[in-house]
Parts: C-alpha cells; sequence; structure tokens
C-alpha cells in the first residue's frame, strides 16, 4: 500500500517490492482478518445486494472441495466463464486455493475463441452458468455451475502452500500473428499490480471508497485493476452485469452504490462526454488503453469534478506507469510517470536509452510481469530485449513524464478491448466465398479504431452488401462480438509482399483515407 505523499520521486526511491517467500493470492484476497473481516462488505451485487467476506470465503471454500473432488489438482488448468457477479471472484478464489492456474474467459465469445483457447490451455474443466454451458458445447471440457452443485464437503479448505512465481493466472491476449497467446502469471501478479491500481486511484483506501468498472472481469483490467485489489484492499466492488455501457445505466450504478472510484475506459467516457453526463461523488477517476488528449481531461474535470488518472500497462506487465493527481500535476498526452517499484526505458535496438522516441520497455524483476508465453517459448524470448520486457508500443520521454506515440504493430484498438486480427483473418478464411483477407483497425471518433475488413472473394462470388453482412455475421457466431469486421471492403486483390504475405500497412493507409 503507498503511503499518501507529495513527492512521488521520494516514493519511488523508498520503494521496494515486499514478496514473501510463501505467497497465494487466494489468502491475499479473502484470508487477511485485518483488510477482510468476515462481516466487512467485499461485492456490492448489483442484483443480490452485498456479499462480505466471511460468505464469499464460503464460496470459495466449497467450490475449492467440489473442485478436489473432480480430480482438479495443483497446476490443472481451469476456465471461469462467467459475468461481473460474486461467483466469478469466488471461482478464482477457489482455483488459487488449490493451487491451479484459472483462466479467465469472456462471455461474449463465440465457440471457435473458446475452443482455441481452452484447447491451448489444456483446461481441465470451466466453471461458468447456465449461459456458459451452452457456449461451452463440443469445447471439449466439462462445465460446472457452483449454484447447481451439491457441496461435497462443507468448512475451512486449506490453502496450498504457493510461492510468488508459482503459476495462478492465465489471461489470453490477442497478438498479431497466429492464434491468441496466453500470458502466464504467477501469485506476485496481484501484489505487482497493488501500486499502480492505489495511485491512479489517488491512493485507493479511504475512508467509503467504493470501486466499479464497465470492463469485464475476464479480462486484465476487470480482474486485477478492480476486483482482486479491492478485495486485498478492503475496498467493496460492485458487480453489475451490463450487457451494454450506457451513459445512463453508469449514473444509475454509481448512484445505488454510492460508487467512489471508477475505472473508466476511454469509450466509456467519450459517451459520458457525448451525454455531457456530469458524475458527482467521485473521488477518483482512472482510465487506461490510451491517451486521453486535453480536451477530454478538461471535460472531465468539469464532467466529475476532479481530474481522470491516465494509467499504462498490458496484460504481459500491466500497471506500470500512471498519473496521480493527488500526488503531481497530469499532463495531456501523457501517460503519467513510472510507478514505484517499475522501472520503465525508452530504449534503442540495442537495448540502451534511446535519448528520443523509441521503444517502450518494462525492466525485469517487476512483480506485474508474466512468468512466460504458455507454452510458446519462441515468442517469450522475442518478447524481451536483454533485461528489458518489450511492450510493443513507442513513446517518449518528456523529464519524468512518458508520452505514448503508438503501436509498432497490428493490434487493433477498440472500444478499450485490444483486437489481435489474425483469428478474424482465420475465421473468415473458414467461409466458402473468401479466397483471401487482410484485418486492419480503421480510425473512429468514438471507439478509437473499428476493425475493418480488406475481402478477395472466390471466383464467381458475387461481392455484395448481402455477402458483407454474411460475413460480419460469420464472426459474430464463431469468435466474439465485438471483433466482428464493421467494415468490409471488397478488392481484387491484396498488396502483397514478395513472399507472399499480406501488407498491412497499405491496407491501414487506405483505411485511414477513408476516415
Amino acid at each position: 500500500m503507498l503511503t499518501p505523499t507529495k513527492d512521488w520521486a521520494a516514493l519511488r526511491a523508498g520503494f521496494r517490492w515486499s514478496l514473501p517467500e510463501r505467497l497465494n493470492m487466494a489468502a491475499q484476497v479473502c484470508d487477511d482478518p485485518a483488510a477482510q473481516d468476515p462481516d466487512r462488505v467485499a461485492i456490492l451485487d448489483d442484483t443480490l445486494g452485498p456479499v462480505r467476506f466471511g460468505a464469499l470465503r464460503t464460496m470459495a471454500d466449497s467450490l475449492a472441495h467440489d473442485l478436489r473432488a473432480r480430480g482438479v489438482a495443483r497446476g490443472d488448468r481451469v476456465g471461469v466463464l462467467r459475468r461481473q457477479e460474486p461467483w466469478t471472484a469466488a471461482a478464482h478464489i477457489a482455483i488459487w486455493k488449490l493451487g491451479a492456474i484459472s483462466i479467465p474467459l469472456f462471455m461474449l465469445f463465440r465457440h471457435d475463441a473458446l475452443a482455441a483457447r481452452l484447447s491451448d490451455a489444456g483446461a481441465r474443466c470451466v466453471v461458468t452458468d447456465p449461459e456458459g454451458v451452452a457456449l461451452l458445447a463440443n469445447c471439449g471440457v466439462e462445465a460446472m455451475v457452483p449454484e447447481d452443485l451439491d457441496p461435497v464437503a462443507t468448512g475451512p479448505f486449506e490453502t496450498e502452500d504457493t510461492g510468488p512465481d508459482d503459476p495462478a493466472v492465465l489471461i489470453y491476449t490477442s497478438g498479431t500473428t497466429g492464434a491468441p497467446k496466453g500470458a502466464l502469471h504467477g501469485h506476485r501478479v496481484l501484489t505487482g499490480h497493488l501500486p499502480g491500481v492505489a495511485a491512479s486511484h489517488d491512493f485507493l483506501g479511504a475512508a467509503r471508497d467504493c470501486l466499479w468498472t464497465p470492463a469485464d472481469w475476464a479480462w486484465i483490467g476487470g480482474l486485477f485493476d478492480v476486483l482482486m485489489p479491492g478485495l486485498a484492499l478492503g475496498v467493496p466492488v460492485v458487480a453489475a452485469r451490463l450487457d451494454k455501457f450506457t451513459p445512463e445505466a453508469a449514473r444509475d450504478i454509481i448512484a445505488r452504490h454510492a460508487v467512489r472510484n471508477v475505472f473508466f475506459p476511454p469509450t466509456a467516457l467519450r459517451m459520458l462526454k457525448a451525454e455531457d453526463m456530469a458524475l458527482p461523488g467521485l473521488r477518483s477517476v482512472a482510465s487506461g488503453g490510451e491517451p486521453l488528449g486535453a480536451e477530454m481531461l478538461a471535460w472531465g474535470q468539469r464532467a466529475f469534478g476532479l481530474m481522470i488518472n491516465e494509467f499504462y500497462g498490458q496484460t504481459e506487465c500491466n500497471m506500470v506507469a500512471t498519473s496521480c493527481a493527488a500526488a503531481f500535476e497530469p499532463r495531456p498526452g501523457c501517460i503519467g510517470r513510472a510507478v514505484p517499484g517499475f522501472d520503465i526505458g525508452v530504449i534503442d535496438a540495442s537495448g540502451q536509452e534511446a535519448g528520443g522516441e523509441g521503444d517502450i520497455a518494462v525492466r525485469r524483476g517487476a512483480a506485474s510481469m508474466m512468468l512466460e508465453y504458455w507454452n510458446k517459448p519462441d515468442d517469450t524470448a522475442a518478447k524481451f530485449r536483454g533485461d528489458w520486457m518489450l511492450t510493443g508500443d513507442r513513446g517518449f520521454w518528456e523529464g519524468d513524464y512518458l508520452r505514448f506515440k503508438g503501436r509498432e504493430d497490428d493490434v487493433i484498438t477498440s472500444a478499450g478491448y485490444r483486437i489481435g486480427p489474425a483469428e478474424i483473418e482465420d475465421c473468415l478464411m473458414t467461409h466458402p466465398s473468401v479466397a483471401t483477407v487482410g484485418v486492419v483497425g480503421k480510425p473512429d471518433a468514438l471507439r478509437t479504431e473499428i476493425v475493418k475488413a480488406f475481402v478477395v472473394v472466390k471466383p464467381g462470388v458475387r461481392a455484395d452488401d448481402a455477402l458483407a453482412r454474411d460475413l460480419r455475421d460469420h464472426v459474430k457466431s464463431r469468435l466474439a462480438g465485438h471483433v466482428y469486421p464493421r467494415e468490409i471492403a471488397f478488392l481484387d486483390a491484396l498488396p502483397m509482399t514478395v513472399t507472399g504475405k499480406v501488407i498491412r500497412k497499405s491496407l491501414k493507409a487506405m483505411a485511414a483515407e477513408e476516415w
């Protein structure tokens, strides 16, 4: 926990990671009587009301007993396919109690996206709900619904003795080529998030603090920027099952639950700004994923009565830089300063400080840094340059403020999601009308980018609006609703390299010209 201060430099200089020899995240978020008194509210469920730590612990222990009875053991992978709700938290905790590895899964995924991740992980089973049972049909794994189980045992479950580097959670992130990669994290990942989360909320943990985010708990932003830090610090977390974000729904949730601290993805902020919706009563608003700019920050100050704190990170190593208005003045266009415990570099090809624009990188040793990409040693090795983990982003320093320049790869940032084009291209290639395809991000005022597909059809196929609708539905039904191409253009041929690879840079330029 960070001590509130105006001296950020001194805070960074005096900070050291304090990782005990034995560490299990289940104990960290559920078993500390100082932070998690059994009578203290852990989760404010939008439907069920308050769930206290004692009840959450009982849920997790019961599920852990049941998973063990089904043969789940230390090191096994277990999926969690549920929305924002108490059983989602209990499922991760139960899996960690076993020393097993949880796999957060998104409820908007469809069969192909789920099957690919579960197969790659070698998942033993999936904790889900009735909707998820249907989604998991023919995915080759057992689906279990905690509410439908007759407990095989009651009473406390003895948490496995694990260390900081023992695997705990496998979070899939779409890459730019090939199948999505699983970032494997150890039990230290939560500890690694706490300094940045605390700072991005102007030193989280003040009286009456209460956290909420519209971001799904299946992603690192929802799971480790909000849910698990809130539990670890004893700050109540609101669980709200929104099918679709709207400014009105956000205002209602914040008012009903007396929310004081919110993580809003940039797209949510743009939607609020479009409605010019004021949200009084908040103590902190954090945002991450892309720079907001001076206009958005100025609007936020008027609408919320406070400065939005931007933060920066990625699935492989999160919460590495942040703004913290309680400690220093944010700078529009910058993504803040390095969080205590993180050494950020802007490096050149040799791994030295670039002295100008370069590759944003994080030095090894950070607690929130992944252990490896699951079963991908070559990709893991390519992620590092000497002592530095490459983020794939470009930037430069303005004093000790980090300014983001842009991605160096083909990841699409849309409505807060980071989307790899390769998986969408592979899906479209399974359509009988498609000969070849290239997918890129097209600039968009609301979503930052939208997914755009450039398609070459097979001989004899009519390229028209009806086919475009069919292709969109093809992706929606197999991958997920948030990754389908909102625009499809038909070309006679794609720009190709001499080795037959699609030149996405040319396609991105074509898409940008249309904006």
